[in-house]
This record gives structure tokens, sequence and C-alpha cells, in this order.
């Protein structure tokens, strides 16, 4: 059986306070962007993991497909060994949630191949003991994310007439280091409200916290967005905490532009 874990953009992203448990509070709307992944899985006699595609930096052992078959297996011990292939089309610490999805949809994929008859409830509550934003792809549809970016709330957002051109340098950003620069402050016209006014104000309100100090960090990255402006994007940002920036573009747009030979390059679609 195979399924095609997607990724996400952020649109807006405010990080709004440090909590006591060291996480932070965020607001932020996780939108589904049909970039994807391909994740096999089959019955075996013994378990297997395997890669293609994008290589996967870090131990096997942590990837979050096997920590989600783990996870079920230790509550379902019938669960049989499986090989599983995972092909990785998703750029990697680019802020686009790859990772995130391939966890939870490797849940998914075990829920119904064995059927195991997990509700999406249950399945939301699994995924979250993979990492905070992986929730959403449980869900999979646009949503207002707040706490650490599980707690959902989906949300009608229509952007059938754009597309997106995401573009990810060879540039790694330390999640944590992003979250060391901020100082957390509530914004003072939320997310949940700048979404739902015309895609043409966006580019004013809808702000993304962790820009100001990849910019200063990273000019490359600040120049990315800067050029699918003069391309025409509608609106553009980086997403999550970096490297990949989008830009959103009328579907009509021929767009011309070009970017170094290393970087990655994609138009996607909602």
């Amino acid at each position: 059986m195979i399924l095609f874990p997607n990724c996400k953009i952020n649109l807006g992203l405010n990080i709004v306070k440090k909590r006591d448990d060291g996480y932070h509070d965020i607001e932020t709307v996780f939108f589904p962007v049909h970039l994807k992944d391909s994740l096999e899985i089959i019955e075996k006699e013994k378990f297997e993991f395997s890669t293609s595609g994008f290589s996967i930096e870090g131990e096997q052992d942590k990837n979050l497909c096997i920590k989600a078959y783990d996870l079920l297996k230790k509550d379902f011990p019938q669960l049989p060994a499986v090989q599983m292939h995972l092909h990785k089309a998703i750029p990697m610490g680019a802020g686009l949630g790859g990772g995130s999805a391939d966890g939870a949809f490797t849940l998914k994929l075990l829920n119904k191949k064995f059927e195991l008859s997990l509700s999406e409830k249950q399945l939301i509550k699994y995924s979250l003991q993979l990492g905070s934003d992986c929730p959403f792809f449980i869900l999979n549809k646009p949503c207002f994310a707040t706490g650490r970016g599980e707690i959902l709330e989906q949300t009608v957002l229509d952007l059938s007439e754009y597309k997106f051109l995401v573009v990810h340098a060879p540039i790694h950003i330390s999640t944590a280091w992003a979250f060391s620069t901020i100082k957390p402050l509530k914004s003072v016209k939320p997310i949940k409200q700048i979404i739902q006014q015309s895609i043409s104000t966006w580019k004013a309100e809808l702000i993304n916290d962790f820009e100001k100090p990849v910019f200063t960090k990273y000019p490359e990255i600040k120049n990315i967005k800067d050029k699918l402006y003069d391309a025409g994007a509608i609106y553009a940002s980086m997403s999550g905490s970096g490297s990949a920036v989008y830009g959103i573009f009328k579907k009509e747009n021929n767009i011309s532009i070009s970017f170094a030979n290393n970087y990655f390059v994609k138009t996607l679609f909602s």
C-alpha cells in the first residue's frame, strides 16, 4: 500500500509567548500544498526501512516513520513486521514539514492497511507524540494553529486561483537558534483575521516572525523573497523557520525568474 505525504506552508507565523515547559506558543495557518514524498509499506517477516531521493541526515532509528510504527506496535502487538520504503521529494530542514508529514502518514497508512480502526482523534493523539505539527497532517486541510502548533481549527481558505513557487536554498537553519532570536509578542491583528482578508493585503500585514533574524543572518534568503516579489508575486514569505521561501502568483502568470543550479525550485498548487 502506498500513500503520498504532502508538505505544508505557513501563512503567517507569530511567536506569542515562551512557555514554562520551554516550548513556545505560536499562531499560524498551516496550508497543504502538492509537493509529495511517497511511502510504501508491505508486510514482511522482518522489519526493514529504506529510503531514496533526498538523503536523510541523522540516525535511522530516529526517523519519524520508524517512531510511528513503534508507537502503534506498542499498543497493537499484533501489528506484523513490515518493509517500509520512503522516497524523499520534499526538501528537509526547509520549514515545509516533510518529516512530520511522513510520520503522520505512516500512522494513517498502518491504520488503514492493518485495519486498526483508529479514529481521527486517536491518530491525532499518536501523531502529537511524534512532533508538534504532525497532527496537522492527520487532518491535512487548511488550519489555524495555536499552542505549539497542535491546537487546530479548520478554516475555509480557497487559493485554487493561485499557484505557488517554492524556492529552497541549500542553507540549514537551526530551529532552536531561530526561536532563541525571537522576543515573543502577540500580534496587533490576529493571523486568523488577516487570512480572511483579500490576498492583496497580506504583503503589508501577514508576517512570519522568523524572517527578521533569518534574513539578517542569511541575506541570500531575503534575496529569494525580493526576487519573488520582483517577478510579480502577490504575496511571498518564508515557511516556518526556513529556509524555504514561497511566492503566491495568479495561475495565469508566466513567472520569469532564475536561481542558482543548486537551489530547489518547484511550482505547486493547492
